[in-house]
């Protein structure tokens, strides 16, 4: 900045400016010191219309920053309840999937008391027709052997 660097120079020269035997004042050369000055003053606008200038783009760049982290954070919030929602839904599906598995796991199982059932029922059955497919057999080897089965009887009515 241009008045900067003259007040800078105005405050130089007073500091090297030789000073007067006893006495705090010093001796300057008054052109010089009036035309430093009279630059400062005619720069000074500018620098201060270029100090005003930057000071309001700070002022925009600081607020679209905030319109922007505004709108990051708005962005965050809707994500984060979109995640929260996903996972209620998760939950949900999951307790959902855990009670349809119970009940297919109960069914399975009365129908596997059933099927169990069945097959008993029918082996039962088969053992009455091998039981009597047996005694059939037994009968007939007997009638084969000689043994009828009256005398069987008699004999066994004999021994008492």
């Amino acid at each position: 900045m241009d008045v900067i660097n003259r007040l800078q120079n105005a405050i130089t020269m007073v500091e090297e400016a030789r000073g007067v035997p006893l006495s705090a004042s010093c001796v300057l050369h008054r052109g010089e010191l009036v035309e430093i000055l009279e630059g400062a003053k005619n720069a000074f606008p500018s620098d201060l219309y270029l100090a005003q200038k930057i000071l309001r783009e700070r002022d925009e760049i600081l607020e679209d920053a905030r319109v922007q982290a505004d709108q990051l954070i708005e962005h965050a919030r809707a994500e984060v309840a979109s995640m929260v929602a996903q996972t209620e839904i998760v939950a949900a599906a999951r307790k959902e999937a855990k009670k349809i598995l119970d009940e297919v796991q109960d069914e399975a199982e009365v129908q596997q008391e059933e099927i169990d059932a069945y097959v008993d029922s029918r082996l039962a059955t088969l053992e009455v027709i091998l039981t009597k497919t047996m005694d059939v057999v037994a009968r007939g080897r007997d009638s084969l052997a000689g043994v009828d089965s009256k005398s069987a009887l008699a004999q066994l009515s004999d021994k008492k």
